[in-house]
């Protein structure tokens, strides 16, 4: 299919697979049904053929540059677009000439597209609204940001906003067919590799095209015709690796400082603690791992230990060599003779495990603010338990996770210090959801 659409375009191997796949109608987007398809709102403004201003929020690679150009194609506008990030008043003044000058010459509307309009300060906002008023422009404005806080409401009250979502699994595998085609056609990409990149996108399609271009350029040198999931994965490993110069001796010499506090030794953490210092190391660096070590090894056995850590580092700011290094020293000895519990950096790393293997699930409207009158009509808020409402401040049988997620207990702390009192309070609060007939979710209100 993408070779039938691109051919007359002749060589295409130095444009970007981006803009190779770029859609040429409504009917090639992937994604955004609730607005696209038959009878929905930007749907409707196609058949029209009306534009109309508006903001399309929503997350990167979802398409929004791709819908503001196919509205220009649509309505036979001219299509003049500025980034917000690079872009001035100035930039602005040249788009309204432009604009000025096609209505004026050739009878044509314009559309002004704004990317990242969210960086614009008030000023280069305000400058869109003259134009926008007398029909000279018909702005739209891409955001990832909130417009509710990010656009001014004089700017806000005169466009339609339209909200963009993750692009599915579904459809990033659709997405994935199509760049697969068009950057390396006869090469197959296996079941499990296509999981693996779908999972890598995780709701961007601009990421997905791209470490699809990064892979046919792979595949090319390695004379590759099937794509594995070890190939997936060594291909994204090389686009992400950084280089560690660090010294061996040096990390030998903090590992045995670490592995000394961990292991309750105050003398032997204060003799690699001193080596350390004796050797030249940066004693502001050595205070960045004590507190590293007051989160990782003891957290909330003890929860002064961090407070220790940061009162050792800022008095060595201020005191300096040699005298700033008896407050490290005290702190290292602290921390060694303090309760461990490494519960909340095992909770952690599980928590950040899952979140990484796992999509961008959605927050659930009853936990979204609403200080909107916009966020108020897309529901934010509804049926939100304000906890110091309830009895003893607290609000039996909720659920904060997304409303689709399994249960999960990342946390669970240990009988050490202080957390043997967080592991009672918690095991009080879990009775208390058995009692109001569990942790669940209120009904949902998502569109």
């Amino acid at each position: 299919m993408a070779d039938d659409l691109f051919a007359a375009a002749g060589d295409t191997s130095l444009t970007p697979l981006a803009e190779r796949l770029r859609p040429k109608t409504i009917d090639e987007v992937i994604g955004q049904r609730h607005l696209l398809a038959p009878g929905k709102p930007l749907a409707v403004a196609f058949a029209a053929r009306k534009p109309h201003s508006m903001i399309l929020w929503g997350p990167p690679g979802v398409g929004k540059t791709t819908l503001a150009r196919l509205m220009a194609d649509a309505f036979n506008a001219d299509f003049i677009a500025i980034s917000a990030v690079l872009a001035g008043v100035k930039d602005i003044r040249d788009a309204v000439a432009r604009a000025e000058a096609a209505r004026e010459q050739y009878g044509r509307s314009t559309i002004l597209f704004v990317d990242e309009v969210h960086r614009f300060n008030k000023a280069q906002q305000d400058a869109f609204l003259p134009f926008v008023e007398r029909g000279l422009l018909t702005f739209i404005g891409a955001t990832t940001e909130n417009p509710s806080f990010e656009v001014n409401s004089a700017l806000l009250s005169r466009a339609a906003v339209y909200v963009l979502h993750p692009l599915s699994p579904d459809d990033l595998a659709r997405l994935l067919a199509r760049a697969a085609q068009e950057a390396m056609p006869g090469t197959i990409v296996d079941d499990a590799a296509r999981d693996a990149l779908v999972n890598y996108a995780d709701g961007d399609g601009r990421r997905l095209v791209n470490v699809v271009e990064q892979l046919a350029t792979a595949a090319s040198e390695a004379k590759k015709t099937t794509i594995d999931v070890v190939f997936v994965e060594e291909t994204i490993a090389r686009s992400l690796r950084r280089f560690d110069k660090g010294g061996d001796a040096f990390y030998d010499q903090i590992s045995a400082l670490h592995k000394s506090v961990r292991g309750s030794d105050p003398d032997a953490s204060l003799y690699w603690m001193c080596r350390m210092l004796d050797g030249g190391a940066d004693p502001l660096y050595v205070g960045r791992r004590l507190i590293r070590m007051a989160s990782e090894d003891i957290g909330l056995a003890d929860p002064r230990a961090l407070t220790q850590a940061l009162d050792a580092v800022a008095a060595y700011e201020r005191l300096g060599s040699p005298e700033g290094e008896l407050a490290l020293a005290q702190c290292v000895v602290y921390l060694a003779c303090a309760p461990k519990s490494n519960a909340v950096y095992v909770a952690f790393g599980a928590a950040r495990s899952f979140v990484a293997e796992d999509g961008s699930r959605p927050v659930p409207l009853r936990l979204r603010n609403a200080p909107t009158r916009l966020m108020k009509g897309l529901g934010y808020g509804k049926g939100y338990r304000y906890a110091h409402a309830e009895a003893n401040a607290y609000a039996a049988g909720e659920r904060y996770l997304p409303d689709d997620m399994p249960d999960v207990a990342f946390y669970t702390p240990t009988e050490q210090g202080a957390e043997a009192r967080i592991r009672e309070k918690l095991r009080e609060l879990r009775a208390r959801d058995d009692a109001a007939g569990g942790r669940r979710a209120a009904p949902s209100h998502d569109e």
